[in-house]
Formats: structure tokens, C-alpha cells, sequence
């Protein structure tokens, strides 16, 4: 469905519902302690002031830039530690207005920001208090390099054991690069059940702006729970597609509560409330996009603005203007947009729409954006920008795309093609392969511990791919399937070379003298992405960031440099937590539905 079409349905809605903007539920029932998506969350700083600047210079950073210092030879040593604490536990919520069992991170869905100056240290102790029934948890922290700490990646089965419920684990990282990016859950699909939040962390900035609105996170919303989707999906005769039922923008939306199914006597009601941002006329804003969502790529839109994008995921580029910023899950975009379209009193829709190629049941979410002395209860009632959805659920094109500070592309030491399948095994159990594997991990035996000890033969099912010595690795990823996937690979800023329909001619590049890089990119249904990265030592997870179908088995680990891995010296409360996590599995079932990332 294309933005177009939200048309028809705000005429309908409006009609039906007289005070869309006005929320029938506080906004605790709807999001906990959550404030994103109210006028109380506060603007953004250019940086956290309360920390050294060095001599003359007014930033942390120094005299450093975005399109000046390479970010990941010259990151500022701040000596700024930033500590969080972050309590996972159950509730209940109805952040559409469908009242639903979910997991809160400090009673608040979207979870708390976590913000820090490029260069400082971050701490964050993770406790899990997830109880009735107990369960493990792991917390990632995405886009984050962890070079040197690649223990502290929080994939469970790869870089550390689950945290035992009612314990508690401490991460601390360097904030080596900077932008924006978001923190989720690692442990089977548990980040659809809420567990996530935003991270921001302030550095150079290219581009002029006045106001940081901060955070807008993008997710569709599932009103069954995460396991009981996933098993249903992996139950024999299974199917892999699994329609969302809601889209949210931080975490809220209205739903029709006519569509539950019949005999569903969940409390809901229609107008749950939605998001709302205050523009000041003449000013430029910063808006910085992240789709924290278990499967769907969304289409994100202000009525009558042009965005200009300045950075995606952790990478500052050179500014482009367009009218709809297309994210696959985990994807960000940092974009502006001046009010200068209206004038004061003015109100108009925030939009995001879920693609054709994503199963949504309800595939539209808006938000109200008010310019100054508006009447912050009236409904917009601006237009939609007429763009098509494309049929190719893919990112702009790469032509398009270029990074601020330049970096050419180096030859390549090894090269690999990667096929993605999926099959149904002896059980008829439809499941997803990867390199010719489908992934299940064991949680007692991290990858990276194991290798620590001088280990490098793994099970099959781990699907561990040892690169050995090569520091400059080109991976061919074929899709043989007509679904898109959003590809993350940890621990890197991948170079993306080429990406489009059918196989790799095996020759184009776009831009070689300066390729994109990301974190996560898109690659399109029965089609190739070829991507590269420069070697790091770690064990590092690629897969695809669709929540279920990493649980159905698209999952690898990569073994890059081995002999360093071998000689790393983790921190012992990386095993004592293991240790932990082994008394508690001894005496509970771990109740292991899926892969288990």
C-alpha cells in the first residue's frame, strides 16, 4: 500500500472518529513512562556540556569534523563515563489501544534514551527482572563497533551467555562512532515483544540546524506475543509470513477495535492516541528516523515537507533532498526539514507506511506535527505526497548515496557468495538457510568464548564462518527468495558495493572511489547485495534483522582474525555470568522456541 492510499482511510477515520488527536487513555496505559511522542519529551543539545572540551574548542570533540577525520581511525579519548541502568520486565499496555502482555524496559516502551558524547564510555547495567514465567534477556547495542570489546556485542550464543532472570550484567563500551542508533533485545524475537529504545550520541555535524527533535521510531506492532507468533511459525505446516497488526511512530497509533476477531474480548479502544511534534515556523528541525521493528520496511513522509538527509545509520553523508525516506529494520536516517510550508497555527500529518512487500494487517501509522500557536487537539488536515510505493522494497539508489568523508574501496583479501533459502525440514517445519545452514545457537556455549580457548571447530548448526587471517572480506549475498531482508552484520560499517535484481555481473561497483557504507542494507526480493568489510578480531553476527525470520535460522557468525580472538583477555564477569546462566539452566528448562538470536 503507498502513501497515496492513506487518503481514503483518514477521510473515513476522521469521520468516525471526531477527535482523532485526542487520546481516550493516559499516557501510561499506552506507553508506560514512556514520553516519546509527547510535547514532554525535550529537544535535543548539540552535545552534553558537563564534560572536558579541549583547549579552545567549544565541542567535546575538538576541532574534529564530519567530512575532515576519519571516524574510525580518529575517535576523541573524553574520558566521559556515561551510566545508564535499564530494568527489563513484564506489564501491560496498549500502545494502539489493544491492551497486550508485553516486556517494558524501565516500565517504559519505547525504553529510555541513552545518550553520550562521541568518544565517551558508556556503562549500562542490564537487569532482568522478566518473571511469570522467568526467562533470559541480552541486550545489543546496534551499530556500535565494539572493537577491542567484542564481548560486549550482547548476542546471547555468540558473544556472551543469556543474564539469568533476576540478575543483573554490566556493559560498558566506547561511543566510537556517532549519530543515532537504538538498543534492542538479542534473545530469541524478544525485541517484538517491546524491548527496545533509542541511543544517540552526539559529534560533527555538516549541516545547519536549529532544533533536535530527537528520536521518531518507526515499528510495526503485533497484538499476539512474540513467542506464541513464533511458534505457531515454526509449528509443522508453519508459514514464515506473519502479518503485523498495527504500525507505530514512538511507540503509538490508533486501531479500529471492529477488525479484532470475533470472540476476542481484549479491551481496546479506537482512539488510543497518537504521536504529536511541535515545529517552530521558519526553523529547521532534526528528526532522526529509526525502524525498530520486527519485520516491516517502512516509508516515512511529511505532508508538504522536504527532508533533507544528512546521515544514515552511523555514517554522515552528503545531503540529498527527497519527500519519502525508505528504512528496512534496523535502518536510520538523520534528516531536516524546515517549517516553512505552513504558517503559524498550521498542522500537518507525519506518516509511515509499511511497504506491499511487508504483511500488515493495518499498514499506516501518522503522527500530528503542529506548528507553533496551533491548536494541538485539531486533526491536519494537509495531503499526502503522491509517490508510488515501489514495487522493489529497496533502498534509494546507491548513486545516491554518498558518504561525507571519503574512503576508497580496497582490494579484497577473500571473496564468498552467500545464498539465502528457504526450506522445510523432516518435521515440515518451514525454515530459513543461510550459506546452505539454518542457525541454532546454544546459549551456554557462546561462540566467542569458545573460540577464546583456542577452539575453532563448531557444531554445524552454529554456522560459524572462519575467515582466518584476511582482513578485507567481499561477501555476494544471492536472495533466492522473493522477500526482502534487511541485512546487519555487527561490529561494522560495511562498504555496500552493488545491489539489484538477479545475480552480480561479478563487475559493477557503484562509486568505488568512495562506495556507501551502513550497517544495515536492504537486499531486494530474488535479487544480490555485495558488501565488504575490513577486518576487525571478533566473532561477529551477520543475518537478517527481520525478527522472525532470524528466529527461523538467518543467522551466521563470523570469525574474523582468529588468532587475536584466541589471545583476547575477555573480562571475567563475561564468564562469571555464564556461570550464572549454567546454574539457572540446570534448574529451569530453557524454553528454547527458536534459534535463539
Amino acid at each position: 500500500m503507498g502513501i497515496t492510499s492513506l487518503r481514503g482511510l483518514f477521510e473515513s477515520v476522521v469521520n468516525a472518529v471526531t477527535a482523532l488527536t485526542v487520546s481516550a487513555l493516559d499516557q501510561t496505559d499506552t506507553n508506560g513512562l514512556s514520553v516519546l511522542g509527547t510535547f514532554v519529551a525535550p529537544p535535543l543539545p548539540l552535545f552534553l556540556p558537563d564534560g572536558p572540551r579541549p583547549g579552545p574548542y567549544r565541542f567535546p570533540w575538538g576541532n574534529r569534523t564530519d567530512y575532515g577525520n576519519n571516524p574510525y581511525r580518529d575517535c576523541p579519548t573524553t574520558g566521559v563515563v556515561r551510566r545508564y541502568q535499564l530494568t527489563v520486565s513484564r506489564g501491560i499496555i496498549a500502545p494502539d489501544g489493544y491492551e497486550r502482555d508485553v516486556l517494558l524496559v524501565n516500565g517504559a516502551f519505547p525504553g529510555p534514551l541513552i545518550e553520550a558524547n562521541w568518544g565517551d564510555i558508556i556503562v549500562v547495567d542490564v537487569h532482568n527482572n522478566i518473571t511469570d514465567p522467568e526467562d533470559g534477556t541480552a541486550i545489543h547495542w546496534h551499530g556500535f563497533l565494539q572493537h577491542e570489546t567484542p564481548w560486549e556485542d550482547g548476542a546471547p550464543g555468540i558473544s556472551q551467555c543469556p543474564i539469568p532472570p533476576r540478575k543483573s550484567y554490566r556493559y560498558e563500551f566506547v561511543a566510537s562512532l556517532y549519530g543515532s542508533s537504538w538498543y534492542h533485545a538479542h534473545y530469541s524475537a524478544q525485541y517484538a515483544g517491546g524491548v527496545v529504545g533509542p541511543i544517540i550520541i552526539h559529534g560533527p555535524s555538516h549541516e545547519h540546524y536549529d532544533i533536535d527533535l530527537g528520536p521518531i521510531m518507526l515499528s510495526d506492532w503485533y497484538h499476539k506475543e512474540y513467542s506464541d507468533i513464533i511458534r505457531e511459525m515454526l509449528a509443522p505446516n508453519g508459514s514464515p509470513m506473519v502479518f503485523s497488526d498495527n504500525n507505530l511512530i514512538n511507540g503509538k497509533m490508533y486501531f479500529d477495535c471492529s477488525t479484532v476477531a470475533p470472540g476476542d474480548t481484549t479491551p481496546c479502544v479506537n482512539n488510543a492516541g497518537i504521536s504529536k511534534f511541535k515545529f517552530e515556523t521558519g526553523k529547521t528541525h532534526r528528526l532522526r528516523l529509526i525502524n525498530s521493528g520486527a519485520d516491516g520496511v517502512q516509508r516515512f513522509s511529511i505532508d508538504e515537507h522536504t527532508m533533507t538527509v544528512m546521515a544514515e545509520d552511523f555514517v554522515p553523508i552528503k545531503p540529498y533532498n527527497t519527500s519519502v525516506v525508505t528504512l528496512g529494520v534496523g535502518q536510520r536516517a538523520d534528516v531536516l526539514v524546515t517549517a516553512n510550508v505552513g504558517k503559524p497555527g498550521s498542522a500537518f500529518w507525519m506518516r509511515s507506511s509499511l511497504t506491499t512487500c511487508s504483511p500488515a494487517r493495518q499498514p499506516n501509522a501518522v503522527a500530528a506535527v503542529y506548528y507553533d500557536k496551533a491548536d494541538t487537539n485539531a486533526v491536519p488536515s494537509s495531503r499526502a505526497w503522491d509517490i508510488p510505493d515501489a514495487d522493489s522494497c529497496s533502498n534509494v539508489d546507491l548513486s545516491v548515496t554518498e558518504p561525507l568523508y571519503p574512503i576508497p574501496l580496497p582490494e579484497p583479501s577473500f571473496t564468498q557468495a552467500m545464498d539465502i533459502e528457504l526450506f522445510k525440514n523432516a518435521s515440515n517445519v518451514t525454515l530459513w538457510k543461510f550459506n546452505g545452514v539454518s542457525m541454532r545457537t546454544h546459549y551456554n556455549e557462546p561462540v566467542l568464548l569458545v573460540a577464546n580457548e583456542g577452539n575453532f571447530s563448531f557444531p554445524a548448526q552454529w554456522n560459524v564462518v572462519n575467515y582466518y587471517s584476511n582482513t578485507s572480506v567481499r561477501i555476494v549475498i544471492n536472495n533466492k527468495t522473493p522477500a526482502p531482508h534487511p541485512m546487519h552484520l555487527h561490529g561494522h560499517n560495511f562498504y555496500v558495493l552493488h545491489e539489484g535484481p538477479g545475480p552480480w555481473d561479478g563487475r559493477s561497483i557503484v562509486r568505488p572511489s568512495n562506495p556507501h557504507r551502513r550497517d544495515v542494507y536492504l537486499v531486494r526480493g530474488n535479487g544480490h547485495l555485495v558488501i565488504q568489510f575490513d577486518g576487525a578480531p571478533g566473532i561477529w553476527a551477520f543475518h537478517c534483522h527481520i525478527a522472525w525470520h532470524a528466529s527461523g535460522g538467518f543467522f551466521a557468525s563470523l570469525v574474523v582474525e582468529p588468532e587475536l580472538v584466541d589471545a583476547m583477555h575477555i573480562p571475567s564477569d563475561v564468564k562469571q555470568n555464564c556461570d550464572a546462566w549454567d546454574l539457572w539452566s540446570m534448574h529451569n528448562v530453557v524454553d528454547q522456541i527458536d534459534s535463539g538470536t
